[in-house]
This record gives structure tokens, sequence and C-alpha cells, in this order.
């Protein structure tokens, strides 16, 4: 602090301690609300992200299901393909035999 000449100084002086006292409190109330708004938006972005993670790992379990009934799905398509084929060469099999026995007639 500078050596006053007056209490006029001083007052002066006093007046503007005192306002930047005021401001400076006025500061650190803004800057608690701000944590406390910043920490409440941290607890609902963890729950957000744990909230995310539990769905995530729903889905990567029903993907692993569905990939499991989906290659079973085609294992069974191609066995009643490979049935199909084999049914259809026995047709074709008693339709020429039958074709023959008609034309010995």
């Amino acid at each position: 602090l500078h050596v006053l000449s007056s209490p006029g100084d001083a007052n002066r002086q006093i007046s503007e301690l005192k306002f930047k006292l005021v401001k400076s409190e006025q500061e650190v109330a803004t800057l608690e609300q701000n944590v406390l708004r910043l920490e409440g938006q941290v607890c609902r972005y963890k729950s957000a992200s744990e909230n995310a993670e539990k769905i995530e790992d729903e889905l990567k379990v029903e993907k692993r299901r569905l990939q499991r009934e989906l290659r079973s799905a085609l294992d069974r398509i191609e066995e009643l393909e490979v049935t199909n084929s084999h049914l259809s060469k026995r047709l074709e099999k008693m339709k020429a035999n039958r074709n023959a026995l008609l034309a010995q007639q």
C-alpha cells in the first residue's frame, strides 16, 4: 500500500478494497456454482456411459446368439439342399425306369 496523504485517500482506497473483496466473493460463488454444475454433468455423463456400456454388452450377447442361429440355419439349408438334390436324382431315376418300362410294353 502507498503512504496515504489524506484521510480521503484512505477512505477511497478502503472503498476500492471493499469493492474488490465483494467482487472476489461473487467470483468465488460463481466458480463454486460452476463446480457444482460440472459435477452434476459428470455424474450424468458417467451414468449415461455405464448405461451405454451395459447396452453394448447386451447387444454383443444378442449378436453372438443371432450369429449362432444364422450358422445353424445356414447349416440346415445346406443339409436340405443336399437332401433335395439326392431326392431329385432318385425321382429322375424312377421316371427314367418307368419310361423304360413303358417303352418295353
